[in-house]
C-alpha cells in the first residue's frame, strides 16, 4: 500500500524505563518534537493507559504513527517487563490506541538510534582517545536496569544491536571486589553486571561493602548513597560509588573489546550522568584501561557521558523516520534497518 510522508503524522515517540515512561509530540515533517512529559509507571496498569493520559494531558492530536523504546527485549508480540509490572500485546495495544503503525522496540537500541543526531553539546568526554569513522560504537547505561547495545556500520549507515548484555556475568578486578561478589552470590542466584550497576544494584552493592567491612548497613536508598557519596559526607557511601564506577568501566571495556569500537563507548542511562565531576574522578577510566595487552588498545577508544534531556525520544523518532522511509511510498533514500518490529 503506497502512502505519503506527511500520512504518518503526528507521531507519537515514547521511553519507557522500569521506573518512569517519557512522551513527545512530532506534528508534522521537518517539527521537532513538542509536548514532552514524564509520568511514572507506577501509576499506570500498562503502556496504553499512560499513554491515552499522556495524549488527554497534552491535548494534541491523535496520533497515527507511534515508536517507543522499553526496557525489554523484544520477541514476538507479547511484551512482559523485566523490572517492572507491565506486561502486554503489542498488536492488542495498536488497535486499541488506533494506530496505523506501532513499533516496540528495545530502549537501548532506540537509544542506539539517537547517537549520530548527538551534538558535542550533548556529550562529556571521560577520557581520552579519537572516534575511528565508521567502526562500530559502543553503548551502555545503568539505570533501573543496565541497558547494553551498539552500533554497526552497514554502507552508508549503522545497523543499531537489540541484545540483553547487562546480564552478562559480573567479573572482579582484584581480591575486594572479588569478596563484594561473594556476598552478593548469597544473595541472588546469579550475579550478574545488573545486580551491581543499577538502581537497586547500587544499593546491594552498598550492603555487601557494609557486609565485607563488617559494619551495619544504614538502609539508605539509591538516591541517599549517591547524594552522600558525592557529598563525601559517608565514606563507605564514597567507596561505594568508586566500586560502581569501577564495575562500570570493566563492562565498558569488555564490551568495546567484544565490538571492537573504535567509534568509542557511550554512557547513557539515569545514574552516571548525575555523577558529574565526581565520575570524571572516579575509576572508571583507568578500569576502562586495565586489560593488559590490550590496555593500548583501549587507550585509544574514546567514552563520553550523554547529557542530552530525551535522547530515547530521539531515538524512536530516528526509527520511524527510517521505517517511513522503507515503506512503499516513502523516500527513497537508504534509511538502513532498524533492528525493531513492524506492525502496520
Amino acid at each position: 500500500m503506497l502512502f505519503a510522508p506527511q500520512d504518518t503524522y503526528p507521531r507519537l515517540v515514547g521511553d519507557i524505563g522500569g521506573t518512569n515512561a517519557r512522551f513527545a509530540l512530532i506534528r508534522a515533517p521537518g517539527q521537532d518534537m513538542e509536548a514532552m512529559l514524564t509520568l511514572p509507571c507506577a501509576d499506570f496498569p500498562g503502556p496504553a493507559e499512560a499513554i491515552e493520559h499522556y495524549t488527554a494531558k497534552t491535548g494534541g492530536p491523535r496520533p497515527r504513527w507511534c515508536a517507543f523504546g522499553i526496557a525489554n527485549p523484544i520477541d514476538g508480540d507479547f511484551v512482559k517487563m523485566t523490572n517492572h509490572h507491565w506486561a502486554f500485546s503489542i498488536d492488542a495495544l495498536q488497535a486499541r490506541l488506533e494506530l496505523a503503525h506501532l513499533q516496540v522496540i528495545n530502549d537501548f537500541t532506540a537509544l542506539a538510534l539517537a547517537l549520530p543526531a548527538l551534538t558535542p553539546t550533548d556529550l562529556v568526554a571521560v577520557g581520552r582517545g579519537a572516534a575511528v569513522a565508521r567502526r562500530a560504537i559502543g553503548l551502555l547505561g545503568a539505570g533501573t536496569g543496565l541497558g547494553i547495545s551498539g552500533l554497526v556500520p552497514t554502507g552508508e549507515d549503522y545497523v543499531p544491536l537489540e541484545g540483553e548484555g547487562g546480564h552478562v556475568t559480573l567479573a572482579a578486578n582484584n581480591a575486594h571486589e572479588a569478596a563484594l561478589i561473594a556476598w552478593l552470590a548469597t544473595r541472588y542466584p546469579h550475579v550478574s553486571a545488573e545486580r551491581v550497576l543499577s538502581g537497586p544494584g547500587l544499593v546491594a552493592l552498598y550492603e555487601a561493602h557494609a557486609a565485607v567491612a563488617g559494619v551495619p548497613a544504614d538502609g539508605l536508598s539509591a538516591a541517599e548513597i549517591s547524594s552522600r557519596g558525592l557529598a563525601g559526607a559517608s565514606s563507605l557511601c564514597v567507596e561505594t560509588l568508586n566500586t560502581f564506577c569501577a564495575f562500570l568501566g570493566t563492562v565498558a571495556a569488555d564490551l568495546a573489546l567484544i565490538l571492537g569500537a573504535r567509534g568509542g563507548v557511550y554512557i547513557g542511562g539515569g545514574i552516571v550522568p548525575k555523577l558529574g565531576e565526581f565520575f570524571a574522578r572516579s575509576p572508571f577510566r583507568a578500569r576502562f584501561e586495565d586489560k593488559g595487552r590490550f590496555s593500548a588498545y583501549l587507550a585509544q577508544i574514546p567514552t563520553w557521558v550523554i547529557q542530552a534531556p530525551y535522547p530515547g525520544l530521539v531515538g524512536a523518532a530516528r526509527a520511524l523516520e527510517r521505517a517511513a522511509c522503507a515503506a512503499p511510498g516513502g523516500r527513497s533514500r537508504v534509511c538502513g534497518g532498524t533492528g525493531s518490529r513492524r506492525t502496520d
